[in-house]
């Protein structure tokens, strides 16, 4: 057996499968003719014409080992947001200089177009309508020892991530008392601003500029005018990546993903530090940033793309993931114990936390009773009940609804942190 290696930014190692190639079906078949013809008719013509296609076909042990051949990528991992196109060359080479042939497969629901170049390359054009991942895989084809047996294998060249596209629409945090810092959510103190907050009188220390000449002039004495203070945050988005149920957790890990997305990308764009924690079989997080770079550290921490991530284990959000007076944001189905226990640990350390739930229907088959449907929506409730008793806020988001109207719903936090404070 020869090792088939891919070498890209990662090597993967294959075994090749080996047959006998066409050639030898052929010889084989005429062999056994000719014997089976010279024992019948006592023609020993026809045994003298299969010796020399016989010690072809014996000569298989003697002839050089099969070649390795190695399968090469410009690029381990593509990443594109959705209909985008990306592009990948691949090619391959055999130790003993024999032709490869490439075959490009592809995955399901990945549309892709395989294009040869002149220098046995194959530039690959992919692209998808929904997010996910994507291998892009190729079937090796190889003949060896004079053309006597082929050998095949199917391996994976490449993944591609393609990321969901979100419309930039601005959400709503929950309110509650936002860190010291320069942001600009508008706060209700009395700060540095453009907000206008109020007029009070002129005290020693007043920088000149807060002067209001107009009012000073009407009421003879010096007033100053005050700002709101505007302040920026920390979000971090929790994803649930747990195992899902059957029929309505594809809808549900969609609007997961989407919300996710919505929530960093409107947080970034509001000057606020946004960080994610993904919290699953493989727990990973990525602290909380600024900037258009730390989006696309998000997704790829989401995807689990690259290596610029945290990884962790147990079940709960570690605390070097989530700072001290962060909003935390989670999205899941709500179904897995460990998840909501995690929420009720990030609430005990003292952070805001709301988490929206993406399960838009019961996971019942219609058929059952619509009792059963009744009783798991009344089990819902209460388990809704239960969890803003402990500080945890949810709040459905349905598919007729926007993400904005549902964070809308979230009560006023401010007194609760200053009351835990």
């Amino acid at each position: 057996m020869s090792v088939l290696t891919v070498t890209a930014e990662h090597a993967t190692d294959v075994q090749l499968h080996w047959r006998a190639s066409a050639l030898t079906q052929a010889l084989a078949t005429v062999v056994a003719v000719a014997l089976v013809a010279a024992v019948a008719a006592s023609a020993w013509q026809l045994a003298v014409f299969a010796a020399p296609l016989l010690g072809v076909l014996a000569s298989y042990r003697w002839q050089r080992r099969v070649p390795a051949v190695t399968v090469y990528a410009d690029r381990e991992t593509l990443r594109c947001f959705e209909t985008e196109d990306v592009r990948l060359t691949v090619w391959a080479s055999a130790s003993d200089g024999s032709a490869v042939h490439l075959e490009v497969l592809g995955a399901t629901a990945l549309r892709h177009e395989a294009t040869p170049r002149g220098d046995d390359r194959i530039e690959v054009t992919a692209s998808a309508q929904q997010w996910g991942r994507y291998p892009i895989t190729v079937r090796v084809g190889l003949q060896a020892r004079g053309g006597l047996v082929e050998g095949t294998a199917a391996v994976r060249a490449a993944d591609v991530f393609v990321f969901p596209v979100v419309p930039a629409q601005p959400t709503a945090l929950p309110r509650t008392e936002l860190l010291d810092r320069l942001g600009t959510h508008i706060t209700a103190r009395i700060g540095r601003g453009i907000e206008f907050g109020g007029i009070r009188t002129y005290v020693p220390g007043d920088q000149l500029r807060t002067v209001n000449w107009p009012v000073s002039a009407r009421r003879g004495s010096l007033h100053v005018t005050e700002r709101l203070s505007e302040r920026a945050a920390d979000v971090v988005v929790l994803v649930d990546t747990h195992d899902q149920p059957p029929g309505p957790a594809t809808e549900a890990a969609r609007r997961t993903v989407a919300g996710a997305v919505q929530v960093v990308q409107s947080a970034l764009r509001s000057g606020d530090r946004a960080g994610v924690v993904a919290l699953g079989a493989r727990p990973r997080w990525l602290q909380p940033d600024i900037g258009r770079r730390q989006f696309y550290r998000v997704l790829d921490a989401t995807f689990a793309v690259g290596d610029e991530f945290e990884r962790t284990s147990g079940t709960l959000a570690p605390a070097a993931a989530i700072p001290t007076g962060a909003i935390v944001v989670a999205f899941s189905t709500l179904l897995d114990t460990d998840f909501a226990l995690a929420l009720i640990d990030l609430c005990r350390r003292g952070h805001v936390v709301v988490a929206v739930d993406v399960l838009d229907r019961a996971p019942l088959r219609e058929d059952h009773d619509p009792l059963i449907h009744r009783m798991w929506s009344m089990q819902r409730s209460f388990m809704y009940r239960d969890m803003a008793m402990i500080g945890v806020d949810v709040v459905s988001w349905l598919p007729d609804s926007t993400l904005d109207q549902v964070m809308h719903l979230t009560p006023d936090h401010r007194r609760r942190v200053a009351r835990r404070r």
